[in-house]
């Protein structure tokens, strides 16, 4: 595949990293979009997007640190607590010291783990209700997950088990690499992915209560990842399944208590 779309000298542009650029700019495009309907205070789209990128940042290598027990390097588990320590205080000196000390490894849960922490920490200190943004930003979760995974693809990471299918991918230079032809499912998620976020984005204006967007996506998305690991290499543990397996039927569990507590509570609908 293409892990480097550019380098020169000492200077690499990675096909993830600029995918994982892209993703959160096309996210930011559309918030930003949604912001003008929205009493939001000035630029919060924009520290929205800044945040919940460093928040993800920190959650990923979070996640990867918990899935690689024992394999965690001193500098490592410094470099968490600064990242941690800036979020907290919305310190992006420290966040950025500590990101340089981690180095490699990162997860897409524990991505959107941190990123909704550092966006929940950002929003408290603003004064701005949390439920009804997250019901705006809920579709361009989805879109930013699709556009993300493009780069996995690139880069030849998060395939899935030997295929014979006629769209089964080899990735001799992936990571780790594989010469045997493989599910491709990095793409199977940017498909799955976009039409979930199609679904989400047609239902903005028609929820009946506050969460019920976002309660919609936990669902959506939890449903999506586990089905996905059934045919990715990641490591089996509790009853056979995958992590992201057992955090995606908490996503669903989540996303099923929001619609029972918030249709059983009466909780209002979102004013249009």
């Amino acid at each position: 595949m293409y892990p480097e779309l550019l380098r020169l000298g000492p200077f690499v542009i990675s096909s993830f990293g600029f995918m994982m650029v892209v993703a959160f700019g096309v996210a930011y495009y559309f918030i930003e979009k949604e912001s003008q309907g929205q009493k939001w205070p000035p630029n919060l789209a924009a520290d929205m997007v800044f945040w919940a990128a460093l928040g993800g940042i920190a959650g990923a290598k979070l996640y990867y640190l918990i899935e690689n027990i024992g394999r965690g390097s001193a500098s490592n588990m410094a470099g968490l607590g600064e990242i941690f320590a800036g979020l907290f205080t919305l310190n992006f000196g420290k966040v950025a010291a500590g990101i340089q000390n981690f180095g490699a490894g990162l997860v897409f849960f524990g991505s959107l783990i941190g990123g909704m922490l550092a966006v929940t920490i950002l929003l408290r200190r603003r004064g701005v209700a949390w439920m009804p943004t997250a019901d705006v930003l809920a579709p361009y979760l989805m879109l930013g997950y699709a556009v993300g995974r493009i780069g996995c693809f690139l880069v030849g990471d998060d395939y899935g088990v030997p295929s014979s299918l006629p769209w089964a991918v080899a990735f001799p230079n992936g990571l780790p690499p594989t010469l045997v032809p493989v599910h491709p499912t990095q793409i199977y998620e940017v498909i799955l992915g976009l039409i979930i976020f199609t679904f989400l984005y047609r239902m903005r204006g028609k929820i009946a209560f506050t969460g019920q967007l976002f309660a919609t996506y936990l669902i959506l998305a939890g449903v999506e990842r586990f089905f996905i690991e059934i045919i990715r290499t990641n490591d089996r543990y509790l009853l056979g399944l995958t992590g992201a397996q057992w955090i995606g039927m908490m996503m669903v569990g989540v996303g099923g208590y929001l619609f029972y507590a918030r249709t059983g509570s009466g909780a209002p609908a979102p004013s249009q």
